[in-house]
């Protein structure tokens, strides 16, 4: 009988396999009644959320017209603006394609805007694992294979090498993942005119 490679897209693959590099049993449910199981259903969300945040993925990346909030701010700022439900983190906030000054409390952004002002804001949110480009899944692949051997293999000298691959498959992604976008062009106006001084 065939067997062929899948890959991972939901958090169940995902954890089974960074099961399996660290030499661990792998799991069918998150409801296993397992060590590997009750590891993996309390560790995984808190995983995949800081690898979402490590950098600024293009493919969790978003935007949206914030909403005004009818209650202003309390101080210190004109107008309350309601973050969409599922962000994780703000990278920036633009009225007319400017760059606004701003400030996150709780779900809110406050920012000083003038009542007509439309209010975009650029930010990563929680992915469908469905969505994570492979070289992503492999790198939290790798950083749960750092939780797993410390917590269920209990070994140290194991969870070091798990972590050297954990940070090195996640510099590859983020150098993979920065290429998806338009090659910015190095103004070198200034260096010339300095050189021929």
């Amino acid at each position: 009988m065939a067997v062929s490679s899948t890959h991972a897209n939901t958090p169940i693959d995902i954890c089974s396999r960074a099961l399996i590099l660290i030499g661990a049993e792998t799991i069918t449910s998150f409801e296993d009644g397992t060590t590997e199981a009750l590891v993996s259903v309390n560790m995984y969300e808190d995983v995949a959320r800081t690898a979402l945040v490590n950098t600024r993925w293009r493919f969790s990346t978003n935007q949206a017209e914030l909403n005004l909030l009818t209650a202003a701010p309390t101080g210190r700022y004109e107008r309350a603006y309601q973050l969409p439900s599922g962000y994780l983190m703000v990278h920036t906030a633009t009225v007319n394609d400017n760059i606004i000054d701003y400030q996150i409390y709780g779900d809110k952004l406050y920012a000083d805007t003038s009542a007509g002002d439309s209010v975009i804001l650029d930010y990563t949110y929680r992915a469908n694992e469905l969505d994570w480009p492979s070289y992503f899944t492999i790198a939290v692949e790798y950083s749960l294979a750092t939780v797993f051997a410390t917590s269920i293999a209990r070994d140290n000298g194991l969870a070091s090498i798990m972590q050297a691959q954990a940070s090195e498959t996640m510099a590859k992604a983020r150098s993979l993942d920065s290429q998806q976008q338009t090659t910015r062009k190095l103004v070198t106006s200034r260096f010339l005119t300095n050189r021929r001084s």
